[in-house]
């Protein structure tokens, strides 16, 4: 049985989705960072795969299915982008400012980050795009050049510690609208941002969203030219 594709690709498919089914109902019922389904499943089928001794490579040819359905993902996007239509004309300036400036700032600490571990190029562009949401991100780090499955583990990461990061930020930053703390977590830690937001509260939780298509829909279009720039002067 085990040697048959079909049934390979049925076996982890189904455990792929078994487990992040499971990882779901974990985390409502236990909300905390360690317990999100997007660290939670990547370690349950990790300790599955290396009981099996199957390879990364025979794993995502099983699965690849899943990866390509992040196409779709990325056009219903502009589902939350016309509900929303409202607040972008209200809140325009500060948006495209605040994605902007954090587009900016993540991509700069990144590359430094990359120059000051002395990491390969391949590496350095796979996690320039870390802090936009994985559909986005995999599409400008295959136009960088770089890696879209690293890229994908570098934005779950960024995600991960960047909401966890963000609720003790709260305590401390005087962010007294919705605007400014929805757009915190949108833009420092995308979808796992939303997420949080939307436990804050709902308007925050639409502005995380919204933040986060902006800076994503942002870097596609920007990424032919960025490429272009680091391939003629780093």
């Amino acid at each position: 049985m085990w040697t048959d594709p079909l049934l390979q690709g049925l076996f982890w498919s189904a455990a792929t989705i078994g487990f992040y089914a499971a990882a779901r109902q974990l985390f409502r019922r236990l909300p905390r960072w360690w317990a999100s389904p997007l660290l939670v499943t990547p370690l349950l089928l990790l300790v599955l795969a290396l009981c099996l001794h199957e390879r990364y490579s025979g794993y995502i040819q099983c699965t690849h299915w899943l990866i390509l359905m992040l196409g779709p993902a990325t056009v219903a996007f502009a589902v939350p982008i016309y509900e929303q239509r409202a607040v972008i004309r209200r809140q325009w300036p500060v948006l495209l400012v605040g994605v902007f400036a954090g587009s900016v700032i993540a991509m700069g600490t990144a590359w430094i980050l990359a120059d000051a571990l002395g990491l390969s190029a391949s590496m350095r562009m796979s996690l320039l795009p870390r802090s936009v949401s994985t559909p986005f991100a995999m599409t400008v780090s295959g136009d960088l050049g770089g890696s879209p499955e690293l890229t994908a583990m570098f934005v779950v990461l960024t995600g991960l510690i960047g909401a966890s990061l963000g609720q003790g930020l709260l305590q401390f930053l005087p962010l007294r609208t919705a605007v400014a703390r929805g757009a915190l977590f949108g833009m420092g830690a995308h979808g796992v941002g939303v997420a949080t937001a939307n436990r804050i509260g709902r308007e925050e939780g639409s502005i995380a969203g919204l933040v986060m298509i902006l800076a994503g829909l942002g870097n596609v279009l920007a990424a032919p030219a960025l490429a272009y720039l680091l391939r003629r002067y780093a």
